[in-house]
């Protein structure tokens, strides 16, 4: 069993790497090759494009090449294109207002691949002039637009830009997508300076003209309820004493109750108040001479 499974190892390991030499020497020989997703091979042989390979899976080189196949390998060349979408920045492209401020505009924008021919021939460096041509572009398109539309208007000059760049970077085999104004800034570091300042004062304006506001809405709340309330009272102070003589003539309907009501009113005085009350018995002259000669000699 152990000789088995060495020997279907070592098997397996000899179909392996004769498999991948095979493989190698099938495709140095241009029998076949294999073209990935977004991907493109342009073979060239003799100065001359014969073969552009876009569609990805597995293709036969001598049915499309014939007596040419196993020569694009050893004399010519194969170009591997990358079709998939590709993006680019640019920052702060320095454009003008039409009131003279100096802004800039950062530009985003997508491209790929759609003539693989083009894009190897008619331009050494097709990215590149991409970028200066959107560049130009957006100066030249953008320039002296009144500051309130190129601050709110960024998709129509997305638009404007990419019209203009479109028909040149299809000569040199780019296709652009999307293009986008992502950010409108000044480039003038004073005049930033200068609107900092003034957004600042501005908002304390706000903020002080907010807190009078508010200090007025209090001052109103409070003298409408103090006039309510004093209202109210003088209404209470204006209907106490109806209320109270009411009552004392009620009371004084009969003789006995204000009679006891009047004592019990001088007693509650008497009480309240901070004089001294000595209490005597009656008939007894000697001790209350006695009592009205001590107060005599303590007052004086």
């Amino acid at each position: 069993m152990i000789n088995f499974l060495i020997a279907a190892g070592g098997t397996f390991v000899a179909l392996l790497v004769l498999g991948s030499l095979c493989g190698a020497f099938c495709r140095l020989a241009g029998l076949y090759t294999i073209v990935q997703e977004r991907q493109c091979r342009v073979y060239v042989l003799f100065g001359k494009v014969v073969l552009v390979l876009d569609e990805p899976g597995l293709h036969f080189l001598w049915l499309k090449l014939g007596w040419r196949a196993p020569l694009v390998n050893w004399l010519g060349r194969c170009q591997v294109l990358d079709l998939r979408l590709d993006q680019e920045y640019l920052r702060s492209q320095p454009v003008n207002s039409e009131e003279g401020a100096p802004m800039g505009l950062g530009m985003w924008y997508e491209m790929f691949i759609s003539d693989p021919v083009s894009y190897m021939f008619r331009n050494a460096d097709p990215r590149g002039s991409l970028a200066a041509n959107v560049s130009n572009s957006t100066v030249r398109c953008l320039s002296n637009m009144k500051l309130a539309e190129m601050m709110e208007n960024r998709h129509a000059m997305s638009r404007t830009v990419r019209d203009e760049v479109s028909p040149k970077s299809h000569e040199w085999g780019y296709q652009l997508g999307s293009i986008y104004i992502r950010k409108v800034h000044f480039r003038d570091t004073g005049m930033i300076k200068q609107i900092e300042e003034k957004v600042v004062n501005r908002l304390r304006q706000v903020t002080s003209a907010i807190k009078q506001d508010g200090a007025n809405q209090v001052s109103i709340i409070t003298s409408t309820a103090e006039k309510q309330a004093a209202i109210e009272f003088a209404k209470a102070a204006a209907m106490r004493p109806r209320i109270v003589g009411a009552g004392l003539q009620q009371i004084s309907s009969d003789p006995e109750i204000a009679r006891a009501m009047f004592d019990i009113l001088e007693a509650q005085r008497l009480v309240d108040g901070e004089a001294q009350i000595v209490l005597m018995p009656k008939g007894n002259d000697f001790l209350r001479q006695l009592t009205a000669s001590q107060d005599s000699k303590a007052a004086g």
